[in-house]
């Protein structure tokens, strides 16, 4: 009996993924001001088995900060509580292996819309100079859903971060997700175009802030450049599997999109 393929990322999805971040080919540009620019991938036409939720791209161009802080900054979950503003619990549950580890986010959504969960499976890679992590949502056995949480599901998410400078970058967000609920999929694409320059601007005064913070706050500790640092137990990746969306219950929330349309237009 053959054994079953490990769940850890190969080296080709890395290479995928940086694909998809340098791809303008089926992208649409839906946002370009002041360094920042957002698509959204346009399917080839494949009828009724086009993904409902649309696959995001943000691209900044960051003129005062290196892509090793920025990579620095997308890795440090204590950090994360000074800038993410929609984060309510963040936090690592295990390593998997040198590069790969599991954990949990939550984040609030915009009242009266229940706030979110996901539990995700993170890999990195640093290739030559470039910067590139990757994750998709998992299932936990020890971490199932809440109830009073939406559990969303991230199918593909990530980072790719090229030094232009010796303190500037280009920094890629990727993202195709599903927020489950059944609120209608154009209002989730709409919202995520709106949201994600926000969220880009916090991650760049992040990545300005950062240096200082660290200084302060166990300066030597980086696991993710440094394994042999990290103080989480090991797990073996063979415990978890996919989480697919379909799997997951659907919460009636189509009464509250209006939510989501006034934050389009605040």
């Amino acid at each position: 009996m053959s054994e079953r393929p490990s769940i850890l990322p190969t080296e080709n999805a890395f290479e995928d993924f940086k694909k998809q971040c340098l791809a303008t080919e089926n992208w649409l540009n839906k946002y370009d001001n002041n360094g920042m620019q957002v698509w959204i991938e346009v399917p080839e036409n494949r009828g009724n088995n086009s993904p409902k939720v649309h696959k995001i791209k943000c691209k900044m161009t960051i003129k005062d900060v290196s892509a090793a802080t920025m990579y620095d900054v997308i890795h440090d979950g204590q950090y994360r509580k000074n800038w993410d503003p929609n984060m309510l619990e963040s936090y690592d549950i295990a390593r998997l292996s040198d590069n790969a580890d599991v954990g949990y986010y939550s984040w609030s959504c915009p009242k009266p819309i229940k706030n979110r969960d996901v539990v995700t499976l993170r890999s990195w890679r640093v290739m030559g100079d470039e910067y590139i992590i990757i994750n998709f949502s998992v299932k936990h056995p020890k971490y199932p859903p809440q109830g009073h949480l939406v559990r969303a599901v991230s199918l593909l998410t990530g980072y790719f971060i090229k030094p232009t400078g010796l303190n500037s970058c280009t920094f890629i967000y990727l993202s195709q997700a599903d927020p489950k609920g059944s609120l209608p999929k154009w209002v989730v694409n709409k919202a995520s175009q709106v949201l994600a320059p926000r969220v880009m601007k916090c991650v760049h005064k992040a990545g300005q802030n950062y240096p200082a913070w660290k200084q302060q706050n166990s300066p030597d500790l980086k696991p993710w450049l440094y394994p042999e640092k990290s103080n989480l137990p090991m797990m073996d990746p063979a415990e978890l599997s996919i989480q697919r969306a379909d799997s997951l219950q659907n919460v009636d929330e189509s009464s509250k999109k209006d939510a989501l349309e006034s934050e389009d237009s605040s």
